[in-house]
């Protein structure tokens, strides 16, 4: 019986859709050892990271958000945004009243996939059991002109 080598890291390796893409392109761009003549002039050296392509935003991970208290505050987590991209959180009620609203900028999360955004609102919360999922929050990833889908969350809202 063998023993194998354990990784340096106990995190799997993982690899985004958009990374594989990337990395594609640049191979595919790469020309190759057989068909390079003697004769043919230098080139100069490609870039390492390839350019964002149209196709490359296209198969990019659907962003998401999840939510939670934090200082009796309503707060917005959410992941697979562009890394360092401008992102646009609304917190609206279901009659499409906005209640919160802010530009944020994804940053990488060692837990969170792709960029990451976490925001504290001024929506109170928690609200009473019977106020519900009354409202929704929606981020907009301004690089990838993508949404998230729709998360129900409560909005508490006063009544005088």
């Amino acid at each position: 019986m063998r023993i194998l080598a354990r990784p340096l890291s106990h995190r799997p390796p993982r690899i985004t859709a958009l990374a594989a893409s990337a990395i594609a392109v640049v191979a595919l761009s790469a020309p190759s050892a057989t068909s390079a003549s003697a004769a043919a002039p230098a080139r100069e050296a490609t870039p390492a990271v390839a350019p964002l392509t149209a196709e490359a935003l296209k198969k990019a991970p659907a962003p998401f958000l999840f939510q939670y208290t934090f200082n009796n505050h309503l707060k917005i987590g959410g992941g697979n945004f562009t890394v360092n991209g401008r992102v646009y959180l609304v917190v609206k009620l279901n009659n499409g009243r906005v209640m919160f609203q802010k530009w944020v900028t994804a940053r990488t999360h060692s837990i969170t996939p792709g960029g990451t955004i976490y925001v504290e609102t001024s929506v109170s919360s928690p609200c009473s059991p019977s106020t519900g999922n009354n409202g929704y929050a929606r981020a907009f990833d301004d690089t990838t002109q993508k949404w998230s889908p729709r998360l129900p969350v409560p909005v508490c809202v006063r009544i005088d």
